[in-house]
């Protein structure tokens, strides 16, 4: 299992968050402040299967618009494994 950690342009939320939930991911949203321009960010947890991380890595891709500064990325993203996963 792995935990994809995606900080994106808060503009893009709503956007890659329905898109991952259309295709059955689970996302949590935080929301965040960072960078060198301190706009809003959106933090995205998704706990998924290793064999989905491409899919929702590609999703993520596709609805991320470009931002208006070139020195501004689209997205930072994390993927980290997963040792013990439990909900109660």
């Amino acid at each position: 299992m792995k935990l994809i950690v995606a900080i994106i342009l808060d503009a893009d939320n709503d956007r890659v968050s329905s898109a991952l939930t259309k295709e059955g991911f689970r996302v949590t949203f935080i929301a965040s402040t960072g960078g060198f321009f301190r706009s809003g960010r959106s933090t995205l947890l998704i706990g998924t299967e290793d064999e989905r991380v491409a899919q929702a890595l590609d999703i993520i891709r596709a609805q991320c618009s470009q931002p208006k500064d070139p020195a501004e990325k689209r997205a930072t993203i994390f993927v980290v494994n997963v040792e013990k996963f439990t909900q109660l």
